[in-house]
Formats: C-alpha cells, structure tokens, sequence
C-alpha cells in the first residue's frame, strides 16, 4: 500500500468518533496558536530592533569619544529634546558644555588596539546648529545633527528616501517629532526646505542654512536624538561653527566611530582596552541591549506556556489512540489474518496521531496568521499603541517558524502515539479476532 493511501486511510480513521478527534486536536490548536503567536512576537520585535541596530553600523559599532567628553555626551540628548514629550524651543541664555578632544596620540594608539579594525575608523562631526525653523512657523526649536557615517549606514525612515552623501545641494533626513512643529505632515515635508541657523556666539549674528528634507526618520528605541546631513551641510556647517577656531582647533577630533570584532571580543573586554588609552565608548547594546532581554525573557514565558498546552494534548493524543485501538481490536486481527503486517499496522496508527498533530498546528497557524494581520494593522491604525512607529510590524510570520512549529508538534503527536501504535501492531491476530 502506498504512503498516500495509509495517510488517506489515517484521515478516514480520525473521522470515525469525530468529537474525540476535535477535542483532541482543538488541543493541540491551542498550545500551536501560542508557540507561533509568541514566535511571530519575537520575530517582529527583533526585526524592529535589528532595522535599528543595522542602521547604526551593526553589533559592531562603537561611538568613541574622550573619558571627559562622556558625561558631556550623556547631558546632550535632554538638551537637544530626545525624550517623548517633542522638541524643546531654543533658549539663546542656555549654553552647551563642551567636549574634549581626542589626541593624536590617543587616536594613533587606538588604530593598534587588538580587535579594533583600523580602517573602519571615521571621523565623527557633531554640527553646533543653534536651532531649526521653517516658512510654515514661527517657532525656534533645538535639534541635534550629525553627518552620516560613511559605510553601508542605512536611515529607517517613515518616508522619503536616503542622503546623498555626495549631493551639492543641503539634505537632510529629520527625526519624526520635527515634522509636526515645522508645520508639515510626514509627507508634506519632504523635499521642502528647514533652515538650519547657527548663532555667532560673539557678534550674535545668524548663518542659515537651507536644506532640503530628503527623508524622516521612524521613530525607534535606538534614536540617539539626532537627525542627519549629508557631507555638504555637515561640512559648512562645521566651518561655521569653527571659523573663529586657531588653526590647530579646527582640525580636533571630538568622536571617532569605529568597528569591533564582536566574534573575538566582547564589548566589555573593547571598552577596558579603550579606557586603558583614556576612550570611552558606547555600543549598540548599551542602548537596547536590556530592551531586547526584557522582550526575550517575557516571550519565552509565553513559549512555556504554549509547551504545556502540547504537552497536555500529547496526553490527549495517547488516550485518543489508545480507546482507537480498543474499538478497532477485530479489525487489526483481521488485517493481520489477511496478511497486514506489524510494520504497517504501526505505521498506520502513528501516522493517525502525526496527522492530529498536523491538523492542530495547521489550524493554529492560519488562525494566528489571521489574526496577528489583524492586529498589525489595527495596531498602526490613527489611535493604535503603534501609530508612532509605522515600521514596527508587531507580528511576523516567517516560512522558517511555520514549518518549525510545524515540523515539532508533528513530532510530539508521533512520540505520543508510539505506544499506542506499538499495542495495536503487536497484538496476536486469533486474539484480536476473539475480542468482544
């Protein structure tokens, strides 16, 4: 008898006593449904973080400045407003603390350090703009900016596209909460121009700076609270910034960005040899890293759960199998009088509980699918916890989780009904057919 066939027949026999095959895989729908619902969590939450993290370099990143600058940096991001609450208005009496510049020698000594790759290290200009407006307002607004790093850096945006790093004209992509206080809407802004004003500290005169919004950058847990220029802006808004510089000035290094090997060290380990050189340094882990282990550590509680479903509807699948044997005695001591082997008695009995487990993953699956679209797009909807973030799809359905899930509740169901099928093909066939 063909494969086909035993599956066919394995089907016919789970519609014999249709109650107890439904509630048996109703069951195993249950523990399906959350193992691929917690899954497809974790999936869409780490692809949102790892979007994030890929924009900033990868596991690889470091930002390096001067053990003196640190404290400076930390204090920046509440002045250039990257909280929840929107951008803070310029106050021209606040001043910012500057930062320390690394040396020559520390940046010559950190090309050296084992693990650290040389070349990937750039040259990072933090731009001093006083502060942003458009045509549409009359409001000042704070806001941090900084040159894209060179490399394969990709900005998530919400809409519009990427810099031009090598464009002659300004362009900007600008963080989300601007678009509204500049009078537009995330559509409406791109490819209008914001200016840029930077503040001459000592004849209080003003340079503005045109640029051309090219992008808005989605809303993220890795937003360091700046927006991005490309090299053009960067670079004229930075000679404004240090024209009244000494030579000697203008050419200070205030943060380097440079990549790890993560395979061979961990960052802990980078960071000692940084401070050992007078460097302090901050990954991509140090911003998200304990959000990620709280979102982990929750889903596998989940997961748990879901693992105790199956478990108990494995008991299901061996009870199911076992009064399916009883009922059926005389027909397995006829089918092995007539020349049915044990072999194929156990094989048509095991794939009854493999095809109860897959029935129970399929329904599961299609139902959470359905579902988990559902509340994506209700989610992001005006109103919806995820309207703020557009790129975070809650749930993702990948073809490797499904035909995972899959593939271990099959498994299950085949390891519960082994005793069962092992009973039914060793029964002795005068026996059976004297059974009442």
């Amino acid at each position: 008898m063909r494969i086909l066939d035993i599956i066919r027949d394995a089907n016919a026999n789970l519609l014999r006593n249709k109650l107890r095959s439904f509630l048996t895989i109703l069951a195993i729908f249950i523990g399906s449904f959350a193992i691929i619902s917690t899954s497809a969590i974790q999936a869409g939450v780490n692809g949102f973080i790892d979007s994030q993290v890929d924009s900033y370099g990868g596991d690889g990143y470091l930002a390096i400045v001067s053990k003196d600058s640190f404290d400076a940096l930390e204090g920046a991001q509440s002045m250039i407003g990257s909280g929840d609450g929107g951008p803070i208005e310029y106050n021209p009496d606040k001043k910012q603390d500057g930062m320390s510049p690394i040396t020559e020698e520390q940046l010559e000594k950190l090309k050296k350090v084992d693990g650290i790759d040389a070349d990937s290290i750039v040259e990072q200009k933090t731009l001093s703009i006083s502060y942003v407006t458009s045509k549409e307002t009359d409001k000042k607004y704070l806001i941090g900016a900084e040159a894209l790093p060179p490399g394969n850096v990709k900005v998530d945006t919400v809409s519009g596209g990427q810099l031009d790093l090598r464009a002659d004209d300004y362009q900007i992509v600008i963080e989300n909460k601007y678009v509204e206080a500049l009078g537009y809407t995330n559509d409406s802004i791109i490819n209008k121009k914001i200016q840029l004003v930077v503040v001459d500290q000592f004849k209080r005169t003003e340079k503005i700076f045109d640029a051309k919004v090219v992008g808005v950058i989605a809303p993220g847990v890795v937003s360091m609270g700046y927006s991005y220029t490309n090299n053009k802006l960067a670079d004229d808004i930075y000679d404004e910034n240090t024209k009244y510089y000494p030579e000697e000035y203008k050419n200070r290094t205030l943060a380097v960005a440079a990549n790890y090997d993560s395979n061979k060290y961990s960052a802990d380990e980078i960071k000692e040899k940084l401070e050992d050189i007078g460097l302090s340094a901050m990954t991509i882990e140090d911003i998200i890293g304990t959000i990620k282990t709280f979102f982990d550590v929750i889903l596998t509680v989940f997961k748990i759960f879901g693992f105790i479903a199956l478990l108990a509807a494995a008991i299901g699948i061996i009870n199911t199998l076992f009064m399916s044997v009883q009922e059926r005695t005389r027909e397995i001591g006829l089918d092995k009088a007539l020349g049915m082997s044990s072999v194929h008695v156990f094989l048509s009995f095991s794939l009854e509980a493999i095809m109860l487990g897959f029935w129970g993953s399929v329904f599961g699956i299609v139902l959470s699918m359905i579902l988990g679209n559902i509340a994506n797009a209700a989610f992001h909807a005006p109103g919806g916890f995820l309207e703020s973030f557009p790129t975070f799809n809650l749930v993702i359905y990948t073809i490797q989780d499904i035909i995972a899930v899959t593939a271990l509740i099959m498994a299950i169901a085949f390891l519960a009904g082994t005793l069962p099928a092992r009973r039914a093909s060793h029964k002795n066939p005068i026996d059976a057919l004297r059974y009442e």
